[in-house]
């Protein structure tokens, strides 16, 4: 399957925004983001003036796309299926990217990153409601419980990972038994739940030219 295997650092200098693709290393001074806050390559701190409305409405979907470790064809994907449901658009497609069990992994602070939590959801690490799950794109509903199979316990990913969550944070409609290394995604979040700086809208506009 295609995936980017260039410096995750350069996309967060690329999106002019600290993505946290690199796990605690983006929390430290190591961080290429803190030490040079400007797009790469040749160019990269000459550049800026004025965006137009189409540059703008890219950069902001590749830069939830960058956030989420999801490529172009799946991607629209979910921009397809968030049309047809019910409400706003954008917050379905949010709410679609939230609910991957890459991405609740991440959340219940079993991975550092979505990056190794896609790795660890492809190696069988995890149970889904008592059931192997291995396909990161899986989605989890409200009340689905997540855990750590019991011979992945002592991983060493995984125990930094807990170990380090603090960190992080765990938001509020996630709950941890970490004791029992398992999570249960409780519901689904609100808009102002999820705080990164991401304007939706944008990418509504790309895709309904």
């Amino acid at each position: 399957m295609a995936r980017y295997r260039g410096s995750v650092c350069r996309l967060c200098r690329r999106e002019n925004l600290k993505l946290f693709l690199k796990g605690d290393r983006c929390y430290s001074d190591k961080c290429a983001f803190e030490r040079r806050p400007y797009p790469p390559g040749q160019h990269g701190q000459r550049r800026g003036g004025k965006y137009s409305d189409y540059r703008l409405q890219l950069r902001e979907k590749q830069k939830v796309k960058r956030i989420y470790g999801v490529l172009e064809t799946q991607f629209r994907g979910y921009y397809r299926r968030a049309e047809r449901q019910k409400g706003i658009t954008g917050t379905n497609l949010l709410l679609l990217l939230e609910r991957r069990l890459d991405n609740v992994v991440y959340r219940m602070g079993f991975a550092s990153s979505r990056n190794q939590a896609r790795q660890l959801v492809r190696h069988n690490h995890f149970l889904v409601n008592g059931k192997k799950v291995n396909i990161p794109s899986y989605l989890v509903k409200p009340g689905d419980m997540v855990e750590v199979k019991e011979k992945s316990r002592n991983v060493p990913p995984i125990v930094e990972a807990m170990e380090t969550v603090v960190r992080r944070g765990i938001p509020n409609w996630i709950e941890v038994e970490k004791e029992k290394f398992r999570g249960t995604f409780k519901a689904l979040p609100s808009r102002e739940d999820l705080t990164m700086p991401i304007q939706e809208q944008l990418i509504v506009e790309l895709y309904s030219k």
